[in-house]
């Protein structure tokens, strides 16, 4: 029988909606199928290590809210956002597998609670063995005064009543260089560039760590991150890879990053952050500078931070170190400062088996006509502030301040 077009229309839009009717029930099937192998992984993981679990404090003792608040003097907005040269902070819900299923209606969410740690407070001994100069014995005991400090630190402080955080989320900032078993915590104005380029040396990327462009080291996308791991990858390099993080200053890495980002000219920080930052807190801004979002005065920057309604929000050149790199969750082996960089990061260096020809770089990533940012520098930055303003950026970095034993600053 020879069909009208009429009729021919009315058969292939049958079949269309029957053939889409289909597709989408697959797709629900397949997502609960993905859903319930995740949550049967996640089952064996934490069976076979418990430590994956933090039950809350009963207790709720007022020592432990230290690290779950700021100073009490200031309420300041949780924010996660942090965009721009770097991979973003405000990575906090898993891949694209937990999205949906947490989506869909009747499937059970991957996790019922944010994945949860608690590893021991006890540090381990680093293994010196590979160290044989003796000239490394005044930087081994400054090393050890920190590891000791912050893990008391973490011991008084730590025991937080709520530590929950997504677990991806707490190593988004860790990049992984699997041939010396490293994790280096990335802090940005902490050296970061350099020991990036040293990981790409390391893991046989490049030959040399002077040879590495800037370009290369932060969009090459070269190095692992240890949030691309599953789950078992992720808690196997925990408890057996060296673990580093650097710090610096809180108030000199502040400065820092204001030069970096606004001093200079830039593709994303001006118009995202420095448009927002003129319209809010600059009085009568010019047509221009609410255009280009040129010339923000550090004032006016310190004012966006201690805002608790931004109109942005945070970016990982000026967040804490505690929300980067969870120091009193994740027990680093080696702490460096960047005021003594180049002589802690040669005995890591010595610590984790690198080739001995290998030297931590000591030049200036960009803009390196500038003079570096210095105690000198920031006094100059701090001067058109207010005693006030001062006290409150402290405040900001509080936490930082004390894991880490830096001097109360410039106040």
């Amino acid at each position: 029988m020879v069909m009208n077009p009429k009729q021919v229309f009315l058969s292939v839009l049958v079949f269309g909606v029957a053939g889409l009717l289909l597709f989408m029930y697959l797709q629900v099937w397949i997502e609960e199928q993905h859903t319930v192998t995740r949550e049967k992984i996640q089952e064996h993981i934490t069976d076979q290590n418990p430590k994956f679990h933090i039950t809350e404090d009963p207790k709720g003792k007022k020592e432990n809210l230290l690290l779950n608040s700021e100073r009490p003097t200031r309420i300041l907005r949780k924010t996660s956002h942090s965009q721009g040269e770097d991979q973003t902070l405000g990575k906090t819900t898993g891949p694209p597998t937990i999205k949906l299923s947490e989506k869909h209606e009747g499937t059970r969410t991957i996790f019922k609670k944010f994945i949860e740690m608690k590893w021991p407070l006890d540090i381990r001994p680093l293994n010196k063995s590979l160290v044989k100069d003796n000239r490394w014995k005044e930087t081994d005991v400054a090393q050890e005064t920190r590891r000791s400090f912050l893990q008391e630190f973490c011991k008084k402080y730590g025991g937080v009543s709520r530590p929950q955080s997504h677990l991806f989320h707490m190593v988004s900032r860790i990049y992984v260089e699997d041939k010396h078993k490293i994790l280096y915590c990335e802090v940005p104005k902490a050296g970061c560039s350099n020991w990036k380029r040293i990981l790409m040396v390391l893991s046989g990327l490049a030959s040399s760590a002077y040879n590495i462009s800037h370009d290369a080291v932060h969009y090459g996308k070269h190095l692992k991150k240890l949030d691309s791991f599953d789950l078992k990858g992720i808690y196997t390099r925990l408890n057996t890879y060296t673990k580093a993080v650097f710090v610096r200053d809180p108030m000199e890495r502040l400065v820092s990053a204001f030069r970096d980002k606004f001093e200079h000219p830039n593709s994303y920080y001006h118009p995202v952050f420095g448009k927002a930052i003129i319209k809010k807190y600059r009085p009568n801004a010019c047509e221009e500078a609410l255009n280009n979002g040129s010339g923000v005065k550090f004032k006016e920057f310190v004012h966006y931070l201690l805002d608790s309604h931004r109109p942005v929000g945070m970016d990982i050149h000026w967040e804490k170190v505690s929300k980067l790199c969870y120091p009193c969750l994740i027990n680093y082996d080696f702490v460096g400062k960047f005021e003594t960089l180049e002589e802690d990061a040669n005995y890591f260096l010595q610590l984790v088996g690198a080739p001995k020809e290998l030297k931590f770089p000591n030049f200036k990533d960009r803009h390196s006509s500038d003079e570096r940012t210095n105690t000198q520098v920031v006094r100059q930055y701090l001067k058109d502030l207010t005693r006030t303003e001062r006290q409150l950026i402290y405040d900001f970095y509080y936490l930082d301040y004390l894991m880490f034993n830096y001097t109360t600053p410039f106040l």
